[in-house]
């Protein structure tokens, strides 16, 4: 047989300054230290910085790196295990599932969350803003977009406005009978405000969870959770939520 066109593609200088970085930071620099600035860097390895920042994108985006607000890029620490959970864990809020309820508005949903709901385009939803924390640090934001019909036995004036109506929609989402679920994960970058929440930079990569929630009636929840993909691995089953540490090199 031939060699194919793709066997004769070069590789990328980006990918080979990023195989070169990835030992150099493993060998010289310790965790949490600061990357010296893009032109030294340069400078040392004999590249042009154009080369350089792509390899240090590829390299936050595998975790090794870490851009940070005021700081610059620093070496990441070990990434988080977080398991998200099968086909059998229940409504959100349901025992120690390792969130923490924000907020909550009536507000209409991004257009995408309006074709999973199947509610109308302008329709007010409840939408649940939580975040989950651990050793101190936020690894994920998430809105949970619920339909009034969905709850209609909430009261604003049992609980009018902060965590505690968040809450309060979580409890009478719970009252409902849990049919099935889906999920789906993909790439994407952390929008301005989720980027606020986990201390991470506009733009930056994350790990988008979405989730729907059925019960007899249709969907009845729309969960969008931004996991930091610098810090964060996904794992699924059906054991539940939980948080462990994990070695790099078992990653």
């Amino acid at each position: 047989m031939g060699t194919t066109q793709l066997e004769t593609v070069p590789e990328p200088k980006y990918w080979h300054l990023k195989t070169v970085l990835s030992e150099a930071l493993d060998r010289d620099f310790a965790v949490g230290e600061v990357l010296p600035n893009e032109r030294e860097l340069a400078a040392r390895f004999g590249v042009a910085r154009a080369t350089l920042r792509q390899a240090l994108e590829q390299l936050e985006l595998e975790g090794r790196l870490q851009r940070r607000r005021g700081v610059g890029t620093t070496v990441a620490p070990p990434r988080v295990g977080v398991a998200v959970g099968g086909a059998g864990q229940g409504w959100p809020g349901e025992g120690a599932d390792g969130w923490e309820a924000v907020d909550a508005a009536d507000a209409p949903p991004p257009a995408a969350v309006v074709g999973l709901l199947g509610t109308a385009a302008e329709q007010p939803v409840h939408t649940v803003r939580r975040t989950r924390v651990t050793h101190g640090q936020a690894v994920a934001a998430e809105l949970l977009y619920v339909p009034t019909a969905s709850v209609p036995g909430l009261s604003a004036i049992d609980a009018p406005a902060g965590p505690a109506r968040a809450r309060a929609v979580l409890r009478e989402l719970q009252r409902l009978i849990l049919d099935g679920q889906d999920r789906s994960v993909e790439l994407g970058s952390a929008r301005a405000d989720d980027a606020k929440e986990l201390d991470r930079l506009p733009g930056a990569p994350v790990l988008v969870v979405t989730t729907r929630y059925f019960t007899a009636a249709g969907t009845a929840a729309v969960s969008v959770a931004t996991y930091r993909a610098d810090t964060c691995r996904l794992t699924f089953g059906d054991s539940g939520v939980e948080i462990a540490h994990e070695d790099r090199a078992a990653s």
